[in-house]
């Protein structure tokens, strides 16, 4: 398992790992980092998600009105929903936020201790700065954290075939395919087969963070 996270600075809770604020590093588009949601984000998030609705509509569960879904008076729920669970330590939300402005978000969900010690993790930035490393910068902090401070022992990740620029993302932070889960989840009006990705601690002792800084794709402050 890998140590501590550079960077990483935890603030008093009741579970491992959360609240935190991760990072930064710094890519191509910017300086990445992760911090817990705040009730004052529902502007800058309901302005993005509801711009980025086609961009993100193609990826994401089909549930309810969109607009309805993501406009700035539902942020509240999500929020404190999100507040609730990462307490109680089922899950740990962040936003990705590119110098130091909301640019999308990262959950790792379903956390389960015990002998499994393991969880989901999902994502999604805004279309302005995809293809800019900043994805992948975001998701090597939650890993090394993950593996780290919150002490699991693997993570997983599900994803759309057509989804290439996400697969990139999980295979460059050491992600490996597992397999495909048929008709999983229902997105844009379908049921849509998905890929399944995981990894484990012991496949990333130097933690994915080191990796990403010594490929150059990214660098300290």
């Amino acid at each position: 398992m890998t140590g501590p996270v550079p960077g990483a600075e935890l603030v008093e809770g009741r579970h491992p790992g959360w609240p935190a604020r991760l990072g930064p590093l710094v890519v191509e588009r910017g300086e990445v980092a992760l911090r817990p949601p705040r009730l004052r984000d529902a502007s800058a998030w309901s302005g993005i998600r509801r711009r980025d609705r086609e961009y993100l509509r193609r990826w994401e569960p089909s549930v309810g009105n969109w607009d309805q879904r993501n406009a700035s008076t539902a942020w509240f729920a999500q929020w404190s929903s999100l507040r609730r669970l990462g307490r109680r330590g089922q899950l740990l939300p962040f936003v990705i936020t590119l110098d130091g402005e909301l640019a999308g978000q990262l959950t790792v969900g379903n956390i389960i201790r015990g002998a499994l010690r393991s969880g989901w993790v999902g994502y999604w930035v805004s279309s302005s700065v995809a293809g800019g490393g900043v994805a992948t910068a975001a998701l090597a902090l939650a890993v090394d954290h993950c593996f780290g401070p919150v002490g699991l022992h693997r993570l997983e990740a599900t994803v759309r075939p057509e989804n290439t620029a996400s697969v990139r993302v999980l295979e460059k932070t050491g992600f490996r395919h597992e397999g495909r889960f048929e008709r999983y989840l229902d997105v844009a009006g379908a049921w849509r087969d998905h890929l399944v990705y995981a990894l484990t601690c012991e496949e990333v002792v130097e933690g994915v963070t080191a990796a990403l800084l010594r490929s150059g794709r990214a660098r300290r402050r």
